[in-house]
């Protein structure tokens, strides 16, 4: 066994407490040399894997919990690529990209899927472990002999391939490119192709804007634009369908297919399953220990690799990497009686308008027990019906009924001697998309300041802390936290709130596919538990497939006007938005999740014909 020791710098940040860690190891009394010990340069705790014994001791006692102890086969350290000093994350293995396909890489945050990508971009020097003595060029070559990356990276060596990559932070893309879009553009298009891009991408909306004036999703698209209009050899994206509402991401996905040729490579990192199958060509996979060391599986066909990560089994590695598959229903409609009859919430017509643009919502109803998922355009008016319904913002005209009579029968079976119904002020949670927590303190002090029995309570603890792994950060700062891990908090206590009704607006954005799915089946299950009911806007359509029972479809004209359509089943609901936006979906016959078609093919032209977007029928499956 190798013992893979992680010491997490930004936790053990005290000479005094590493001190305490120190005190506690067992070798350290029995042994002239120690295997935990002080790092004078930072004052911090620093392990010697080779001398460690596993106890765990240091592990338990450390106040702070920044301190890892991983077992790991011995004949895994054959297959280190890089690892970040001492006590650092440690990459196993390195995706393999071949010219004239797409290779998508999946997996969860923290795994090394960044790191990968900037060493396939010559940005970062792979050090195989050495990181006090780093390999020459020549020792790396050699030590991918036989393999494509030795070709790969002899190339790099040599100045012969170009890269270009699309970072995973964009926000701070109008501090280092000043002016309008189209000029950017075209000083970066080495191709000649900024027109057709234009086109794909749907920029000409903004082609005149300042960079500085762009909403997230605009910038994602000039930033893909910009990559995709370079001369490279090797594109690499990184989360590119961030921040894009569902008919974008497909544009997207279209666009960084136009680049293949059978010398170009291209590889893609991308949470949404349903985008990713539709760019890639291959599937490479990441599983380990968030932050602790990563592994890459070798590369897969697309249909495979998506079903292996949702079944949580790597069969030729005989490796069961989550103790649980995800698998999709194939019938389009909610389990009979997971629903309640009664009423949770009833709201009638009504519109806001405000800096020229006008929305309207018709009249609609959610039950107990239910959740009902909201799709359409960015920009169409979704987040402004959320805070509406949880009172954040007034509407124009009409009037929205926050309040039902939660012992109401069925309409058909109430008395006409019953008269007029109590009603009562019902509690709504609210997650909004953008999440900003004005919170000085840790995790757990927040967590506390919510709701002073939720980290104490068995139940919560075990529906919602340890599935969002939290216990983690509850003694981080709030300020310190990353996008996701600020998300998962966020959600986390939305759903600690005693509430009648919740609203999570975007709850998958900064959140790795698998985490996405843990937050669908908890949001489930504490709705069917509790009774409750829930709105979830999204565009991750395989997130909102898992998750929804019903669904709501928005329409109109992003930024000029936008419609809210009442609620309806999921089958209908999603044929209407996917004929809008015009793709079709069938089932996978392992998983039974959402694939989409490709344009043309033999599914998609007979889906097309009889008006089914969303279910392939049985008559025009085979095999």
């Amino acid at each position: 066994m190798t013992r893979v020791a992680i010491v997490e710098r930004e936790k053990c940040n005290k000479k005094k407490c590493a001190l305490e860690c120190i005190k506690y190891c067992p070798v350290n009394r029995t042994s002239d040399e120690p295997c935990i010990s002080l790092d004078e340069k930072t004052g911090k705790a620093k392990i010697i894997e080779l001398l460690c014994t596993g106890c765990g001791i240091c592990v338990k006692k450390c106040p702070r919990k920044a301190i890892q102890i991983i077992n790991l086969p011995d004949e895994l350290e054959t297959d280190l690529v890089h690892r970040y000093g001492q006590n650092g994350f440690k990459l196993y293995r390195l995706p393999k990209p071949r010219p004239g396909s797409v290779l998508g890489l999946i997996g969860q945050n923290g795994a090394g899927k960044s790191t990968s990508l900037k060493i396939l971009a010559g940005q970062l020097k792979p050090n195989l472990g050495n990181w006090d003595n780093p390999p020459s060029w020549e020792e790396i070559i050699e030590y991918f002999r036989g393999s494509e990356l030795q070709n790969y990276f002899q190339a790099i060596q040599d100045g012969k391939l170009k890269t270009a990559i699309k970072p995973q932070e964009i926000s701070g893309l109008p501090k280092h490119a000043k002016g309008v879009v189209k000029d950017l553009l075209a000083k970066v298009d080495e191709r000649g192709a900024k027109d057709e891009v234009k086109v794909l991408l749907n920029l000409e909306k903004f082609w005149d804007r300042e960079l500085a004036v762009l909403s997230g999703g605009e910038l994602q698209r000039v930033a893909i634009a910009a990559t995709i209009v370079k001369d490279a050899d090797v594109y690499l994206f990184d989360e590119p369908s961030s921040f894009l509402d569902v008919k974008e991401r497909m544009n997207a996905a279209t666009a960084i297919r136009s680049l293949i040729a059978d010398n170009k490579y291209i590889v893609n990192v991308e949470h949404d399953l349903a985008v990713c199958d539709a760019i890639s060509d291959q599937i490479s996979m990441y599983y380990g220990s968030a932050g602790a060391y990563g592994i890459v599986t070798h590369p897969k066909g697309v249909r495979d690799g998506i079903n292996v990560f949702l079944d949580g089994f790597i069969p030729d590695e005989n490796m069961r990497f989550r103790d649980y598959s995800i698998s999709f229903s194939r019938v389009p409609a909610p389990s009979e009686g997971s629903i309640s009859h009664k009423v949770a919430l009833r709201y009638g017509a009504f519109t806001k308008d405000f800096n020229g643009f006008k929305f309207k919502s018709g009249p609609g109803t959610i039950h107990n027990s239910e959740i009902i998922g909201i799709i359409g355009p960015n920009g169409i008016g979704k987040t402004t019906f959320a805070k509406i319904l949880a009172g954040d913002e007034q509407p124009t005209t009409g009037e929205v009924y926050l309040e039902v009579n939660f012992n109401q029968q069925p309409k058909e079976e109430k008395s006409e001697e019953e008269g007029e119904e109590e009603h009562i002020k019902i509690k709504i949670g609210h997650k909004p998309q953008y999440i900003n927590v004005d919170f000085k303190g840790t995790v757990e002090e927040f967590l506390i300041s919510i709701n002073k029995t939720l980290l104490s309570d068995p139940w919560t603890r075990a529906e919602i802390i340890r599935p969002l792994k939290i216990e983690d950060l509850l003694m981080r700062n709030i300020e310190d936290l990353s996008g996701g891990e600020l998300q998962k908090i966020a959600i986390a206590g939305t759903l600690a709130q005693e509430c009648e009704m919740y609203l999570f607006d975007e709850p998958s954005a900064y959140l790795d596919s698998e985490t996405r799915m843990v937050v669908a089946k908890i949001i489930q299950k504490i709705m069917r538990t509790k009774g409750r009911a829930a709105f979830v806007i999204d565009h991750d359509l395989m997130f909102i497939d898992y998750l929804s029972d019903n669904l709501m479809v928005f329409e109109g004209e992003p930024g000029v006007r936008g419609k809210a359509n009442s609620p309806t089943d999921l089958r209908r609901g999603m044929n209407k938005f996917l004929k809008s936006i015009d793709i079709t979906f069938r089932r996978d016959k392992v998983s039974g999740r959402p694939r989409v078609n490709k344009k043309g093919s033999r599914l998609d032209r007979a889906q097309r014909e009889i008006g089914e977007f969303y279910y392939v029928p049985s008559s025009l499956e085979k095999e």
